[in-house]
C-alpha cells in the first residue's frame, strides 16, 4: 500500500510535534517577556518574510484584536505590512534593511523585537535583530533548523528542529498562540 502525500505530510509533523515539548522553557520564558514588557507600556514588534511575515502579521492581529476573550488591545506591530516604506527602505538603501529601519524608528527600550525566520539566517531579518539589540530592544527568535546566525542574538531563542520549512512553519503557528495565550494568562486576562 503507498502512502498519499498527505500521510506522509502528516507523519512528518507528528514525529516533530512530539520533540517540541523541549522547547518548554523557552517558550514560557518569551511568554514572560512580552507579558512583562506590554504590561509596562511597551509593545511588540514582529517581522519575518513569505509565510513568516504572515506569522509575524498573524501574532500582531491575536494582540491588537483578541486571542482567546475579549479585552483591551495589547500594543503589537508586525513590520513587514507597510508595502510603501518596504519598498521605499528596499530602493533606497536595501532589501537587508527593510526591518531595521521601521524598527530604529518605532521601537523603544522596554519593546520586544520577535524575530521570525525558519532558517535563522535571513539578512533583514538579521539586520533588524542587530538594530533591536543596539536600541535597547529585546529580542525573541523564532527560527528553525539550528537557529543560524540569528540565535545567539536573542535574549530567547526558540529554535524548531527541523530541516523543513513547511513543519517549521507548522511548529511556529502553535508557539505564536502559545504566546499569545500565555501574554493573557499573565496579564489576567484570559
Amino acid at each position: 500500500m503507498t502512502t498519499t502525500l498527505f500521510a506522509d505530510n502528516l507523519a512528518d509533523h507528528l514525529r516533530l510535534f512530539q520533540q517540541l515539548g523541549a522547547l518548554d522553557t523557552d517558550v514560557q520564558d518569551a511568554g514572560r517577556l512580552i507579558a512583562e514588557a506590554l504590561a509596562a507600556g511597551g509593545k511588540l514588534l514582529s517581522c519575518g518574510n513569505g509565510g513568516s511575515a504572515a506569522d509575524a502579521q498573524h501574532v500582531a492581529s491575536e494582540l491588537t484584536g483578541r486571542f482567546l476573550k475579549d479585552r483591551p488591545p495589547l500594543a503589537a506591530i508586525a513590520l513587514s505590512t507597510d508595502s510603501s516604506a518596504l519598498t521605499c527602505i528596499g530602493n533606497d538603501y536595501s532589501f537587508d534593511e527593510v526591518f531595521a529601519r521601521p524598527l530604529r524608528a518605532l521601537g523603544r527600550p522596554g519593546d520586544v523585537l520577535l524575530a521570525i525566520s525558519t532558517s535563522g539566517q535571513s539578512a533583514n531579518v538579521l539586520r533588524a535583530v542587530q538594530a533591536a539589540r543596539d536600541t535597547g530592544i529585546k529580542v525573541v527568535g523564532l527560527l528553525g533548523r539550528d537557529g543560524g546566525a540569528i540565535a545567539p542574538l536573542c535574549d530567547v531563542a526558540i529554535v524548531v528542529p527541523s530541516p523543513t520549512t513547511a513543519r517549521i512553519q507548522e511548529a511556529h503557528i502553535l508557539v505564536i498562540h502559545t504566546l499569545c495565550g500565555l501574554v493573557e494568562q499573565r496579564l489576567g486576562l484570559a
